[in-house]
């Protein structure tokens, strides 16, 4: 069984004394309905399950209801089974088949004799809509593919290993040698695999690569279906939009250009289209930005933008022309930036980075990604390839006195962590131990 962080969330929601519900959104294959499970089976003495898709009769459960006490009722003569006031965990999946239901929440934890949790695929639905209700007493949280450290996880990595890393990290130390080519290796791994839970798995069950692929051929084709069912007028534009994010990535810029999305579009007809793909989990953008001060969002034009898929592995088997073996064999004759700026999109989006950012101007050049950390702008540099220290753009950056950058990182394949001025090199990999910043403290604030 995979070990996945949304156990902690989850671990949360059962300890959780005001008893909320926790609404899981996230892309289709990323693990929700598995995790929930696998829950629920140590947790609760009764599991009661409805799709809210397949099942008619758990929709209309919510939809000819009158009352939180019919919606119980209904509950029962469905589940087949005695409810346990206290010990029972209801979880509706597809949750966006049945808005009705989420409305129906507020009254059914006020009511208290049972916890619930739901879930909702963003692919071919909209939650925006319903998100909202009903405020304090849901809780939201979202799933996303396995990231690196889950992946490593997976693949029998000790605690030992991963706290040598975390110190390294916290403490900009050189990881050990050994270490560093062990964790080289599993990267180039992760970026083939990528983290569908079900990718991975078969990896782990079959070490097979070619099964790997057609995992993901199957989970590609299904975006694609989900795509084409929702939406007459959109469907064809997000398909193409989709299908057009490896192609647009492997270009120099890899800015993605309105124009190749279709002859005629304006980004104001468009925009609904990336937001969708966006909310759906499966496309993630990084937006430019003119100036590199906090708060980034200030400086973002929404009309340029990268976008990057939810899972480096999905991206390598869009390509199809044996880069996998490429990556593995280690060849430096081939540019991977793409494989590895996508890689650090999918970390920075699991890890709690809602928009991303990265900088482009005349003056200065392109910087990869920027994110804010400690209160002040880290830039981040992606190399894929040997000339990790080739990075004019960043250095014309943080020579700009008017914006004041402190510190700036660049991620390669290199074991070393050099610190060189403002300016640190260290493994891709620790992209793993970057984490948005937590207010998990009391901020206290009295006018005297």
């Amino acid at each position: 069984m995979l070990k996945r962080k949304i156990e902690g969330i989850l671990e949360r929601f059962h300890s959780d004394p005001s008893r909320k519900a926790l609404l899981l959104t996230g892309a289709r294959q990323v693990g929700k309905t598995f995790s929930v499970r696998e829950f629920a089976k140590s947790h609760y003495d009764v599991f009661v399950e409805f799709n809210l898709i397949r099942d008619a009769g758990a929709r209309a459960v919510f939809e000819k209801a009158d009352d939180a006490r019919d919606v119980l009722l209904r509950i029962s003569a469905m589940a087949r089974k005695r409810l346990v006031p206290g010990k029972t965990l209801i979880f509706l999946d597809e949750v966006q088949a049945c808005p009705e239901a989420v409305t129906f929440i507020k009254f059914l934890v006020e009511e208290g004799s049972y916890r619930y949790i739901l879930s909702g695929s963003l692919l071919g639905v909209e939650l925006r809509n319903i998100r909202s209700v009903p405020v304090g007493y849901m809780d939201e949280a979202e799933m996303f593919p396995l990231d690196f450290e889950e992946f490593l996880w997976a693949n029998g990595v000790g605690d030992d290993v991963l706290e040598h890393l975390m110190d390294c990290f916290e403490n900009l130390r050189t990881p050990d040698l050994f270490i560093h080519s062990r964790m080289m290796k599993y990267h180039s791994l992760y970026l083939i695999t990528g983290g569908m839970p079900a990718v991975v798995q078969r990896y782990i069950d079959t070490n097979d690569l070619r099964q790997v692929f057609d995992e993901q051929t199957s989970i590609i084709r299904e975006y694609r279906r989900d795509v084409t069912q929702y939406d007459e007028r959109m469907r064809m534009r997000l398909r193409h939009i989709y299908s057009l994010i490896p192609s647009e990535l492997n270009k120099h810029n890899k800015r993605f250009h309105l124009n190749n999305a279709t002859a005629r579009g304006r980004f104001e007809r468009l925009e609904d289209d990336f937001v969708w793909l966006k909310e759906a989990g499966v496309a993630i953008p990084v937006f430019n930005v003119d100036e590199p001060k906090v708060p980034l969002e200030l400086a973002r034009k929404a009309n340029l933008f990268k976008l990057f898929l939810n899972d480096v592995g999905l991206l390598c088997a869009f390509y199809m022309d044996g880069i996998q073996l490429r990556i593995l064999n280690g060849e430096t004759d081939m540019n991977f930036g793409s494989v590895f700026e996508n890689y650090v999109a999918q970390e920075l989006a699991a890890h709690g980075y809602g928009n991303i950012y990265y900088y482009s101007s005349k003056k200065h050049g392109e910087v990869d990604f920027l994110v804010e950390r400690n209160g002040n702008v880290l830039p981040l540099e992606v190399k894929s390839g040997r000339s990790f220290k080739a990075h004019a753009a960043l250095d014309n950056l943080m020579s700009e006195r008017a914006f004041a950058i402190p510190r700036a990182w660049v991620l390669s394949g290199n074991g070393e962590v050099i610190k060189e001025g403002s300016v640190i090199y260290m493994p891709v990999y620790f992209m793993m131990f970057l984490k948005r910043d937590a207010f998990d403290k009391p901020l206290i604030y009295k006018v005297e």
